[in-house]
């Protein structure tokens, strides 16, 4: 027996045809779509406004193969860790964020990540594969339903920013973004997406060239090719200066300035000499700069760095005119901050 074809797989117009030539009505396809994209259905029993015919036709030659949840951890600060499953059984981890003013889901792109960053938990994990469009666009709109569910507040941001390097999986991410900024889709803007890259120039610049709507994040976490070297293995094929001029080209494109994502590690690159090289590439870049507390992983070879360093560290960026935001960790209790998402919890 064949084995059936993923129905999230085929456009508008392919499901059309798959109507039409079993006897039935081309407008089953918007209804059909109308199922799987706004309404995110996970079975065809679901499709309450289809004929059982139709339902069993659906059935026996298609699947939607919807990931699940296997284990959720909820944090002493709201923070809500998932570890979803597949279809083919890997596990990939998402994170509902809560704060005071925003409702933000952290998605993966990849099962595992390839670039062996030093400070992150998911680079010391092999890439099994990329995930499809539909299965990132699971994630948001289950944890969504999280949000609602668990404190009746509406998401408001996605960030790409789980497991995996999403410029790496290039075509599926544009997709689920099509698919979650569509008004047949989840309908969110895409100023409130972002997608964080460990810094690809090449693609950064695709970005621009296709003109992308949603926001750009640069993990630099450091403002010299030696030091970043050393912590990121792609800075050795994509320094620092080819990274600044892909970054000016996507601003150039879309209008949209680059978040600069900075992990401040103790000893390492928290020193005022860091925060003036920092300032100085953040002049030649259209940008704003995101510090972020780190979170310690399991054999990882950094420490976070001491509070009154943050501070002279911000004083040092703001004395040079930039804009900084601190971003504090959350979900550390159940290894669900930034850096810590590598299926720790998983049994």
């Amino acid at each position: 027996m064949s084995e059936k074809q993923n129905i999230r797989h085929l456009n508008l117009d392919e499901l059309k045809e798959v109507f039409v030539s079993k006897g039935d009505k081309a407008f089953r396809a918007k209804q059909v779509s109308d199922w799987l994209w706004n309404k995110s259905a996970r079975s065809f029993d679901e499709m309450t406004n289809l004929s059982k015919d139709t339902r069993t036709l659906l059935e026996e030659n298609f699947t939607i193969n919807p990931i699940t949840i296997e284990t959720s951890q909820v944090s002493r600060d709201r923070t809500i860790k998932n570890a979803f499953k597949l279809h083919d059984g890997n596990i990939v981890e998402g994170v509902l964020i809560p704060t005071d003013t925003r409702m933000t889901a952290c998605v993966s792109s990849q099962v595992g990540c390839s670039l062996t960053c030093k400070f992150c938990g998911t680079g010391k994990m092999d890439r099994v594969r990329n995930l499809h469009f539909d299965e990132i666009y699971d994630q948001v709109a289950m944890i969504r339903e999280q949000a609602q569910e668990n404190y009746d507040i509406a998401l408001s941001n996605v960030v790409y920013m789980g497991m995996g390097e999403p410029l790496l999986n290039y075509a599926n991410v544009l997709k689920s973004i099509e698919h979650i900024t569509s008004q047949q889709g989840l309908n969110m803007a895409p100023r409130r997406i972002t997608v964080s890259t460990a810094g690809i120039a090449k693609m950064i610049k695709k970005l621009g060239d296709d003109e992308v709507k949603f926001n750009l994040a640069l993990s630099l976490h450091a403002a010299n090719d030696q030091k970043r070297d050393r912590i990121m293995p792609i800075n050795e094929s994509n320094k620092l200066d080819v990274l600044e001029e892909s970054l000016n080209y996507f601003y150039e494109k879309t209008g949209t300035r680059v978040t600069l994502e900075y992990i401040v590690f103790n000893n390492f690159n928290d020193s005022l000499d860091d925060a003036r090289e920092l300032a100085a590439f953040a002049r030649r870049v259209v940008s704003k700069i995101n510090l972020i507390e780190y979170n310690p992983i399991d054999g990882g070879e950094f420490q976070k760095t001491t509070e009154p360093k943050i501070n002279a560290f911000m004083n040092e960026l703001w004395k040079h005119g930039h804009v900084v935001n601190l971003r504090r960790s959350r979900g550390k209790d159940i290894d669900a901050a930034c850096g810590q998402l590598a299926n720790k919890s998983i049994v």
